[in-house]
């Protein structure tokens, strides 16, 4: 496994193994590496002759409030993990290098970033899809491998890379989930025990949704209201958003006819979690 942190030279020995004729499988990270990343990476490496990494912490998707300096930083265990599930190339580069002096060009995804999560947490998808963007752009991978977990940012994504016409495959892989359903995030790591235990209400939430929707519930305001009903029973838990949407355009239903995501982010604690689940 070799760890690269110059773009122009990873850039360099990636596309001469792409004119060789090898696919090339790209995993996008802020490390804290979990099974959900590692799932992404296996995916990679089953599909692919070339698995690449990158482990970039991207200050440009933080809020001047949120967590940058208190995200969690496990290089070591990263790169051990990495070595572990046969990864080709770790990219590793720093902001000075991503964001040099005098940078000043965005990808703003119009109408996908600015509801739900974009809602309460302005620009982060904006630095998203720019950072996405520069590192396809630098690795130029065949495919692309995203977690469901994160369906608005892959939604956004996928938008991004049909309408820039990035010649690259995006693959959704299935959320991984802890066996008490809790959805694997780098972010639980901030949870208490307490916290972790309130914090399986979220995939409880998801299941009412599809229990109810499978058992010919059609109107999503009831829908809703029911899983809030469940969600406001858990102390120290609280609602950012519940959302029943066309899971391709992250349009809100009204009803249900077919195909939907469920999606919610609740604050548990200080510490705010999303998760969906495709019906």
């Amino acid at each position: 496994m070799k760890i690269i942190r110059d773009p122009g030279r990873l850039n360099r020995l990636l596309k001469a193994l792409s004119r060789s004729g090898k696919s090339i499988g790209f995993v996008p990270t802020m490390g804290a590496l979990h099974p959900g990343h590692l799932s992404l990476i296996k995916q990679a490496r089953r599909d692919n002759d070339t698995v690449v990494v990158s482990i970039f912490i991207n200050p440009a998707q933080f809020g001047p409030k949120e967590d940058l300096n208190k995200y969690p930083r496990p290089l070591k265990n990263d790169l051990a993990l990495c070595r572990k599930a046969r990864v080709d190339l770790v990219f590793l580069p720093d902001s000075e290098i991503m964001y040099p002096e005098g940078f000043c060009t965005f990808v703003h995804v119009e109408k996908l970033a600015n509801i739900l999560c974009g809602a309460t947490r302005p620009g982060h998808f904006r630095g998203v899809a720019t950072v996405v963007a520069k590192l396809l752009n630098i690795v130029v991978p065949s495919v692309l491998y995203l977690g469901q977990k994160d369906a608005q940012q892959a939604v956004i994504i996928r938008r991004m890379v049909s309408d820039l016409n990035f010649p690259v495959k995006v693959k959704v892989m299935p959320t991984v989930r802890e066996k008490s359903g809790l959805a694997m995030s780098s972010r639980n790591a901030y949870l208490s025990e307490q916290e972790r235990g309130n914090a399986l209400v979220l995939f409880r939430a998801l299941n009412l949704a599809k229990v109810l929707i499978r058992g010919g519930a059609k109107d999503t305001v009831r829908i809703i209201s029911r899983v809030k009903q469940l969600i406001n029973k858990h102390k120290n838990v609280k609602i950012d958003y519940i959302a029943v949407m066309d899971s391709m355009n992250l349009k809100p239903l009204k009803r249900v006819t077919g195909n939907c995501l469920v999606a919610l982010a609740v604050y548990i604690g200080k510490t705010r979690l999303i998760d969906n689940i495709l019906i």
